[in-house]
């Protein structure tokens, strides 16, 4: 166990946002976790992440010793597009959860980059070693994984920064009438189903902004395909933009519509593109993945229905 100790010099609106800017080599969000389990104290008493720091302060932080990871390395198919002493790319196929939850612990990306990496920076703890940024189960794409900690304060600052860009492609219902837009809202959880996220009154959820573009219109069959930029990086984030447009993903089984024109396994939307800084060598790097069979075979049909 750690303890580091601080004195403010000027006036701070936040705890974590004083300690990150102390504290290079942790992550905002670990900082604001470690603030929330009571590990730091602000002239001798417990507070909150949000609380204002005064000019004089005493803080003090307990850094806990690390936990071992507990997630299992397994033999998984992966595709990893990329990787060096610092970071992975990898290209995360439909139907992969990312990390664990509700104590299932198999299957999911991070047992299968137990197996093929080296290592991973332990900064998300046990079930999330090596993740900066998640994409859903049943979409597919690129996510870039962190294989020390120093590469994964590095990334989460650029994505928090919004200088790592993240490019996704998806077919819409729907005919999208403009050919650019940009939808900002306030994200979060559905009042009435806490298993889903939606678009909430401003002040009431967490911002969200995602940028998007026409690239054809497939006007016999009624659908849209689209590109995604996201500003933000907010749960379903996609899907439920998609969704407040009236156009949501075809396929998805959340957010879009009961009666599905094919049959498919998720949702039509695909993380083609990711920009980055390298954390170490300060070069910008640019990823790309094709789009999946099953997506590339769907917009075949299209393709041919249009010029029937």
């Amino acid at each position: 166990m750690q303890e580091l100790f601080f004195i403010a010099e000027e006036d701070c609106k936040r705890l974590d946002i004083f300690l990150s800017a102390n504290m290079e080599d942790h992550t905002r969000s670990a900082i604001k976790r470690l603030i929330d389990e009571g590990h730091a104290l602000v002239d001798g008493k417990k507070t909150k992440a949000g609380e204002t720091v005064k000019k004089g302060a005493q803080i003090s932080l307990v850094l806990p010793e690390p936990v071992e990871l507990s997630a299992t390395p397994e033999n998984l198919p992966l595709d990893i597009v990329y990787q060096d002493s610092d970071i992975a790319v990898v290209n995360k196929a439909q139907g992969m959860t990312v990390h664990a939850g509700n104590g299932n612990l198999s299957g999911t990306l991070v047992n299968a980059l137990l197996y093929h990496l080296d290592s991973l920076s332990g900064i998300n703890g046990v079930i999330r070693p090596g993740i900066v940024h998640r994409i859903d189960k049943d979409t597919s794409g690129l996510l870039v994984v962190a294989k020390n900690d120093r590469a994964h304060v590095s990334l989460s600052r650029q994505i928090a920064e919004k200088t790592c860009h993240r490019i996704y492609i998806a077919l819409l219902e729907g005919i999208v009438k403009d050919d650019t837009g940009t939808i900002s809202t306030d994200i979060g959880r559905n009042p009435a189903d806490r298993l889903k996220m939606s678009v909430l009154p401003t002040g009431k959820g967490r911002f969200a902004r995602t940028d998007y573009k026409v690239l054809k219109r497939y006007r016999e069959s009624g659908c849209t395909l689209c590109e995604f930029t996201l500003y933000t990086g907010r749960t379903h984030q996609i899907r439920v933009h998609a969704q407040y447009l009236s156009h949501p993903v075809v396929g998805d089984p959340v957010y879009g519509y009961k009666k599905q024109k094919f049959k498919l396994n998720g949702q039509l939307l695909h993380a083609q593109k990711l920009i980055l800084t390298h954390p170490t060598t300060g070069e910008e790097m640019t990823f790309e993945a094709p789009m999946p069979e099953y997506f590339t075979k769907i917009l075949e049909i299209l393709e041919n229905k249009e010029g029937a």
